[in-house]
């Protein structure tokens, strides 16, 4: 079989397990394969990836469960300001739904972690769920045209323009963290923010760890919506005087689905 066609074939199986939903699946595919890789620069090797490098930063943030279980309103806080910020649109039709942050139970956001007698608060409350950030970001490598990629300082962002809504770093993403503009968004968007570009349809988005505002200074505007609660906290992880690695070394905190190698860059206290 010659290569062009053997390529094609292995394209052609990667879109049919997308389809089917085989994230894992097409993660190793795409990086065993060579497709729709990031350059040779850009890539990263698992082992070197959890390794800081000196001087730099890497952007991570903890998420105290117990707060947003005792305070629900929290997470209606960050949720609105996310969004709001954001020019998230707010469809009727909840097939369309686009999430930034959005809320749900211990068991949807930890299914490998399921009790079979779960206590009733982890059954019927609420926890928030974002783009994870990882260090060893899937989507990345699956984007063809690099509309999705990741900074210097761990950010996985997006450029909107590039983005061609094939839809592959969805499909390699393991944790459900982006949204597709299946409709124009602009007539959704009940306040428009001028300072944030909004999107048009067959685009995908997610939480950007409102880079735009950490790389001016600033906090990310879910931690600021939940103040002093310390229910969210973000900050440098290569630092070891940060407070976010203060916690971390105090409390026992646990990652969404960690065994995929991703290495995500944000924690849980359970």
């Amino acid at each position: 079989m010659d290569t062009n066609r053997r390529n094609f074939l292995k394209v052609a199986g990667l879109t049919t397990l997308a389809g089917l939903g085989g994230t894992a699946v097409v993660d190793r595919l795409v990086t065993g394969a060579g497709v729709a890789q990031a350059s040779a620069g850009e890539s990263h090797d698992t082992e070197q990836a959890a390794l800081a490098k000196p001087g730099a930063t890497r952007y991570g943030m903890v998420i105290d469960i117990k707060k947003f279980h005792q305070d629900p309103s929290l997470g209606e806080k960050a949720v609105h300001a996310c969004h709001q910020t954001h020019n998230v649109p707010h469809f009727p039709d909840k097939r369309d739904e686009i999430k930034w942050i959005w809320m749900t139970n211990f068991e949807n956001a930890f299914p490998e972690q399921a009790n079979l007698y779960q206590n009733e608060e982890s059954a019927t409350k609420k926890l928030p769920l974002m783009c994870n950030h990882c260090d060893n970001p899937p989507c990345v490598r699956a984007c063809p045209t690099k509309a999705t990629f990741r900074y210097d300082d761990g950010i996985v962002g997006m450029d909107y323009h590039r983005c061609i809504g094939c839809r592959f770093c969805m499909a390699a993403c393991p944790y459900g963290s982006r949204s597709f503009n299946w409709r124009d968004p602009r007539p959704f968007i009940e306040h428009i923010n001028h300072d944030y570009p909004t999107r048009t349809r067959g685009v995908v988005e997610k939480c950007n760890f409102c880079v735009e505002l950490v790389q001016a200074g600033k906090l990310p505007v879910c931690v600021e919506a939940v103040g002093d609660s310390k229910a969210l906290v973000f900050g440098n992880l290569n630092d070891p005087n940060s407070e976010i690695r203060k916690i971390l070394k105090e409390k026992h905190t646990i990652q969404r689905n960690p065994s995929l190698g991703t290495l995500p860059s944000v924690f849980y206290i359970v």
